[in-house]
């Protein structure tokens, strides 16, 4: 099975092979201004089932856990589509805005509660973190697959 998705103007294309989309919902600060609303969502990929096609430029930015995120845009429309860690991970974020069908995603919870919207409503049964997961294991936990 596959998903598709890309920038709002079209000339930056993506597939990602995979059975299922899981995601999360971030509230802090960079999310909220990289969306330009109350939240962001991601969607961790492997690398290895990421295709894109089309040219992205990077912006670079400091994240809270004091690594480097890379966030790669269309250098044409300016929509952002994905996010990668310097520190050589396996995997990706994909914006969920940019997906064909974002509904594909499984949200499964929200980190950065703390930072959340105050007129934001969050569901009780989906999991929330006041920050984000810190370790491999709590991230494995949350996305349900070994990141």
């Amino acid at each position: 099975m596959s998903f598709s998705g890309g920038c709002q103007c079209g000339a930056v294309r993506y597939e990602i092979a995979s059975a299922r989309l899981v995601g999360y919902a971030c509230h802090c600060r960079e999310c909220q201004k990289q969306s330009a609303s109350a939240f962001g969502t991601s969607v961790p990929v492997r690398k290895e089932d990421f295709v894109i096609t089309g040219e992205t430029q990077i912006w670079s930015r400091q994240s809270d856990s004091g690594g480097v995120t890379d966030c790669h845009f269309c250098p044409k429309c300016g929509s952002r589509v994905f996010h990668s860690a310097r520190e050589g991970r396996d995997w990706i974020t994909v914006k969920g805005g940019s997906l064909d069908d974002p509904c594909a995603i499984e949200l499964l919870a929200h980190i950065w509660v703390k930072r959340r919207m105050g007129w934001v409503t969050l569901p009780d049964d989906v999991q929330q973190w006041d920050t984000q997961p810190e370790s491999r294991e709590e991230w494995h936990d949350l996305l349900e697959w070994d990141v």
